[in-house]
């Protein structure tokens, strides 16, 4: 009996250990896999940080081109901040609300129908759309066919054709989140089903949806080939997004980076670290704003 229940007690610290052998070896290899995905990330910042910092000052932030060369040491991307808000704004004002009628009517009314099927087809097309496509595009209509002129107003139009499916998509996702019994408490109350998407779903879903909302504004926000194509290049300060050329930090990067001086090259790491900036402080806002609208909360 005693010999038995050591084989037993034996074969069991054997199989412990080999579960244990076999975790340690799964958290090293979760780990090394961790410091691969981190490490290129922390080089780039570090990198562009370094390097940005050098120009990264209250006249960079206050100055354009305008009147300068690329050789010339000061001015700054005042013009190309003015025009990112704006067009990337103007995208953002586009897209969300479409994106989101989009999702809701896929998710709560299509049922699988002809239609929806269709709209689904359309926005997995324009996810693999190629961005130089999108401001081909608002060229060869926009500017070409209807004889508009470049502007930030075009820019963001080819931004919108980005931006649009990620948008539908990740609001769909999260519209699909919704607890069913949520739904159905309201409807047994008499809640008309508009009502119980407006007051209800969406606002269960917020807090995804505005973090959809921003990847898809970081995505388009750095986006070079449609602008270069449909907002032209410009130094001089442009306010109005509707009317003339105007710039934006990715065609001011692209167009420094471009020229071999040591101030055009710190320029553009400038432009690049400002960029970087942008996007953080739109992520934190966004995730504030899903923080102080979750039902949770109230």
């Amino acid at each position: 009996m005693t010999t038995l229940s050591r084989t037993k007690s034996s074969t069991l610290e054997s199989v412990s250990a080999g579960r244990k052998a076999r975790d340690r070896a799964a958290k090293v290899f979760v780990y090394l896999a961790f410091l691969l995905a981190v490490i290129p990330l922390v080089s780039v910042l570090w990198t562009v940080i370094s390097n940005g910092a050098k120009r990264f000052d209250g006249v960079f932030l206050t100055h354009s081109m305008n009147g300068l060369a690329s050789k010339d040491a000061g001015g700054g991307a005042y013009h190309a901040i003015i025009g990112t808000l704006e067009q990337v704004g103007l995208t953002t004002l586009i897209s969300v609300p479409l994106g989101v009628l989009t999702a809701v009517y896929l998710v709560e009314y299509a049922r699988n129908g002809r239609l929806g099927r269709t709209i689904s087809f359309f926005v997995d097309v324009m996810t693999g759309i190629p961005s130089i496509v999108s401001g081909l595009f608002v060229l060869a209509f926009w500017l070409l066919a209807l004889g508009m002129d470049f502007s930030g107003f075009a820019g963001a139009l080819s931004l919108t054709i980005l931006m649009l499916p990620t948008v539908v998509r990740a609001t769909e996702e999260m519209l699909k989140l919704v607890p069913g019994d949520l739904k159905e408490a309201a409807y047994a109350l008499g809640v008309p089903r508009w009502r119980t998407i407006m007051f209800v779903v969406l606002p269960t879903a917020l807090p995804g949806i505005v973090s959809g909302v921003m990847l898809a504004v970081a995505r388009v926000m750095g986006e070079t080939a449609p602008l270069l194509l449909t907002i032209f290049i410009t130094k001089a300060i442009n306010t109005d997004p509707f009317s003339g050329a105007q710039g934006s930090l990715p065609t001011f990067i692209w167009d420094q980076s471009t020229d071999p001086n040591t101030n055009a090259v710190d320029r553009a790491w400038a432009g690049a670290l400002v960029l970087i900036l942008l996007i953080m402080l739109l992520n934190l806002a966004a995730r504030l704003v899903a923080w102080l609208r979750k039902p949770s909360s109230r």
